[in-house]
């Protein structure tokens, strides 16, 4: 089942709009495009993983944000938060794909333009992730390794990651 839904988002993928990029801090992010970000963590985080818990953590202000749009919809998006803030280390959070754009590559797409931009702001920093502990083995394809046991952030398991500069490429993967 796995495979045909998967064919079936990526022939449905090729079929719409080209996805635009944009890289914007907080500051510069225009009211419609924030509303399309919350909404889409909301969407995600909040009704589809029934978790209510308080998205707006007075942390996007000094987050850059990495949004693939779909004309003016939010197919994937992270944030980028500077050292200090959540860790020590930079880090990447609030990372979701649209369900209609799951099984198509663009989570990694996401994670891998993610990466490039956090070594660009941060270059020989490590970062580190509070990751769902059922994506260990997603963010591991990044340089990502786990760090501690794991813990409970909002009712849901997690665990710390960090990833060395030094195994800073991501892992290649069999995409057939």
């Amino acid at each position: 089942p796995h495979a045909a839904s998967r064919t079936s988002s990526e022939s449905h993928l090729a079929h719409m709009t080209p996805l635009t990029w944009t890289f914007t801090p907080f500051a510069s992010l225009t009211l419609v495009q924030l509303y399309a970000i919350l909404a889409a963590r909301s969407a995600v985080f909040v009704v589809e993983q029934n978790c209510p818990y308080q998205d707006m953590d007075g942390v996007d202000e000094h987050c850059m944000h990495l949004v693939a749009w779909h004309e003016k919809h939010v197919a994937a998006c992270l944030r980028i938060v500077p050292p200090g803030i959540k860790f020590d280390e930079p880090s990447i959070g609030r990372v979701i794909t649209a369900p209609m754009f799951r099984g198509t590559g663009l989570g990694r797409e996401l994670m891998r333009r993610g990466v490039q931009q956090l070594d660009e702001l941060y270059p020989s920093r490590p970062s580190r992730i509070g990751a769902q502990a059922h994506l260990q083995k997603f963010y591991s394809e990044f340089g990502f390794v786990t760090q501690s046991e794991i813990y409970l952030e909002d009712g849901i398991p997690h665990v710390e990651m960090v990833r060395s500069r030094v195994t800073c490429a991501p892992v290649a993967t069999d995409r057939r």
